[in-house]
């Protein structure tokens, strides 16, 4: 969330950061102004009344000392009648200051100075590309036809058993998806995260904290007896971590990593874009957060990076990086550098991480802070990053590793998946 004072002194950066990320509503920006001044004029008259009423009800008692008690009596009435004054504006406040935050959180986070203007991924910046392309043998086939031939994946129980875009792992299929969680984990430990085993449930005060509400409140899956979410992804269970904490600079930077199942119900329906892995229902996902010092934030951001280049280049992946434009970006998001690598046999790119600087976005909304050398409270800074997510991937390495002998196994993989092709 915005902070309100940022926005009251910085009016026309707000303005034309959020025309940069294609924001439509920009009157709320108007309206949150125009609230802070009602908040703030509502403030002061009862502040004043306050004063008033304390002032009248200390003269009470000496009044009745000196013997002044109709004076006495007169100030009880205008304590009453101030009382009631207060009461009115503290309902009035209430309500205004309800309403300036329900406009405050549907503001988005302003996009950082370097990413570039456009609206569409087509407008994201490449920043790098590897320069060397697979090339497959005659005959080669899409994943899904391999998923099939090597019987690693079953959509169809899937869908008996929950219904479209929920994959049935087996037998080699789920040894290759347990190999590549593990592998992925022990990376990101090596790098010095801390793993977690967090909920997969959430509840709406963890989603608001991380912008999926009320911004994506249609994307996830909703428990409404028991008002909780099932989670998109592990970032909003782990950054919730440390909500309503000041924690000591001593401990920073916090590196955090997690395995989890990830739910999300915009699957979409058709096309080759959504067929097998290529976007599901449910899948598998290791994530890295990090907590910084607003000052280390962007540097911490660059090691992110090099952090994911590192592991896909580990698996023998051609892969690019892109830096997204404003209106590819996400709510919470002030920068994202989106991975994808290169699928062979559809011939097109499957985006598998997006690592991202929220600034204090989130934990404005989190009260996540520190203190600084002079005993200053500071909001800290968050970042997160897919490291990896699986089904894509999964995608890539069966199409991109084919063979007319199997498909082969990463080098790196092969000690956890017990084996060098799946024949």
């Amino acid at each position: 969330m915005l902070q309100l004072a940022f926005i009251r002194t910085n009016k026309e950066k707000v303005l034309n950061g959020l025309q940069k990320k294609h924001f439509q509503d920009i009157h709320l920006v108007d309206e949150i102004i125009s609230l802070d001044e009602q908040r703030k004029n509502l403030q002061t008259q009862s502040d004043e009344l306050l004063s008033k009423r304390n002032t009248a009800s200390k003269s009470i008692g000496a009044l009745i000392a000196q013997g002044k008690q109709q004076e006495a009596e007169t100030n009880k009435s205008n304590v009453a009648a101030l009382k009631e004054q207060i009461d009115a504006l503290t309902g009035q406040l209430n309500e205004v200051e309800q309403q300036l935050n329900q406009q405050l959180v549907r503001l988005p986070n302003l996009p950082n100075e370097l990413v570039p203007n456009g609206k569409t991924a087509e407008d994201n910046q490449v920043m790098k590309q590897s320069p060397d392309f697979p090339k497959l043998h005659p005959g080669a086939k899409p994943h899904w036809d391999l998923i099939i031939q090597y019987d690693l994946v079953d959509f169809q129980t899937g869908v008996k058993i929950t219904g479209s875009g929920f994959p049935l792992y087996k037998g080699r299929g789920a040894k290759l998806q347990r190999a590549l969680i593990q592998y992925f984990l022990d990376y990101n430990t090596a790098a010095g995260y801390t793993e977690y085993i967090p909920p997969h449930i959430v509840n709406a005060s963890s989603a608001y904290g991380t912008g999926q509400l009320p911004d994506k409140e249609g994307q996830m899956y909703y428990i409404k007896e028991d008002d909780l979410y099932l989670i998109p992804t592990a970032e909003v269970p782990v950054t919730n971590i440390y909500r309503d904490e000041i924690v000591p600079a001593s401990k920073l930077p916090i590196k955090m990593t997690a395995y989890t199942p990830c739910f999300r119900r915009e699957a979409g329906s058709f096309g080759k874009d959504v067929r097998g892995l290529n976007r599901v229902h449910q899948f598998d996902k290791v994530e890295i957060v990090q907590l910084t010092e607003a000052a280390n934030s962007y540097a911490a951001l660059d090691q992110m990076v090099a952090h994911v280049e590192q592991l896909i280049i580990s698996l023998g992946l051609p892969y690019r990086i892109l830096r997204l434009c404003g209106g590819d970006m996400s709510f919470a998001s002030a920068l994202t550098y989106d991975f994808e690598v290169y699928s062979a046999a559809q011939e097109r790119w499957l985006e598998v991480s997006s690592v991202s600087n929220f600034e204090n976005f989130q934990t404005n909304r989190l009260k996540v802070r520190t203190k600084d050398e002079q005993g200053k409270t500071q909001l800290l800074h968050s970042l997160n990053g897919s490291s990896l997510a699986l089904p894509r991937i999964l995608a890539s390495m069966l199409e991109n590793f084919q063979t007319p002998e199997g498909i082969q196994i990463p080098e790196v993989l092969r000690p956890y998946f017990g084996a060098s092709v799946i024949q």
